[in-house]
Order: structure tokens, then sequence, then C-alpha cells
């Protein structure tokens, strides 16, 4: 199976998660960061989706799923350990051409969810296409190791930089050698150690007056 890499804009959008376990809950989470409206339908509950009842954008149904609850969603995501009933809701989306994942059951999903390193808007994501979680794990925990939180600021700057430069009539084919000097340089060691002195002498010598960090990425 060869699957084809996608972001999937879900803000304001209706999924549905069935399972209200430690899977279930994960991917609630992940869902409602992304910004999606999110109703759980469980007859069991875990103790911190119990604890976010009442949270914006959440609904929990404390019962078992029906095939209604697919009504007016965009996608839905089985995290049951019940077989029959994962399936049951996959054929269920099937019939509806709904984005369904089954958690852990690649061959019953029209989607899988990789496996996902995050710092702010920076997202990596890794897929075996389903052959091996365990080896998609190693390899974001080296991810993990190798891209701290630094990656997030960093990109948070960049973005800062290139508004303000597009604010400025500047041609955007101008821009590439001026973020490659930014990239290139030792701006994301600067922002790990905290140097914001250096930092600005740096956001100085490449892009000139009115670009200090500390404005930047307020």
């Amino acid at each position: 199976m060869r699957y084809y890499p996608i972001n999937l804009d879900i803000q304001n959008r209706n999924c549905l998660v069935v399972g209200g376990g430690g899977v279930g809950t994960r991917k609630v989470i992940t869902l409602l960061n992304c910004g999606a409206n999110v109703t759980v339908v469980s007859p069991e509950l875990s103790e911190q989706l119990r604890k976010l009842e009442g949270s914006a954008g959440l609904i929990l149904q404390h019962r078992t799923y029906q095939f209604g609850d697919l009504e007016g969603m965009f996608l839905v995501i089985g995290a049951t350990d019940d077989e029959t009933l994962n399936r049951q809701i996959s054929r269920d989306a099937e019939q509806r051409n709904m984005l369904c994942n089954i958690a852990d059951r690649p061959a019953i999903c029209n989607f899988i969810l990789p496996s996902i390193v995050q710092r702010d808007d920076l997202v990596i994501t890794i897929s075996t296409s389903g052959r091996s979680p365990a080896l998609a794990k190693k390899l974001r925990k080296a991810l993990e190791a190798r891209f701290g939180e630094e990656y997030g600021v960093l990109l948070r700057l960049m973005g800062a930089v290139r508004k303000k430069l597009l604010s400025q009539s500047h041609a955007p084919e101008a821009h590439k050698p001026i973020f490659e000097r930014l990239i290139n340089s030792d701006l994301t060691a600067l922002i790990k150690e905290g140097k914001t002195a250096e930092i600005n002498s740096l956001l100085f010598d490449i892009l000139g007056e009115g670009y200090r960090f500390e404005e930047l990425i307020d």
C-alpha cells in the first residue's frame, strides 16, 4: 500500500471519535489542538476525558455507537478494543464516503495517522505505511532529540520576518537568499542558548534596522 501524504485543515470541522480509553483520549486531544469540533461516543470514558467535559469544541456521549453518529461528520476515528465494532465503523464510514481511521488497523482505514514530532507550528511526521509502528516510534524519539523546542521558535521568527518583508513590497524571489543566510547561520543555536543580544546583532547584519527578536516573536 502506498499512502498519499497530506496535512488536513480540520479547523471548526466536526470529527467523531468512537472509544473513550487511552488511545481515544490521545486522538481527541490531537483533534482539539488542531481546532476541530470533536464528539466522543463511548459507554466508558477515561478520567482525562471526564476532566475535559465542558471544554469548547468537545461533546461527550456516554453510550454505544450508532450509525447516525456519522451524520454531519468530516472524519471518524475508531479507537475501541471491539474488533466487530471497529469493522462496523469502517463499513459505515465507507458507505458515506467519509475519512476513517481505525486505530492500529490499517487494513480497514482509508487514512492512517503518522507518528508526530511537533514544535509549535513545525510538524515532522514519520510513517512506515503501517508496516512497523515500532520503527516509527524509534525514529520519532530520534527526531525529538534532534529537533528541540528552539526549532518552533525559529519557525515563528521566520514567519514573522517573512510577513514583514512582504509588507514592505519586497519581491518574493528576493527572499530566498535572505532566508538561506538566516537558516545557515548560528541562529538556531543562539535561540536555544537564549542569547537575545547576539540574535539581534545577527538579524541586523542580515536584515538591517527594524528586526528585533523580542518584537518579532511577541
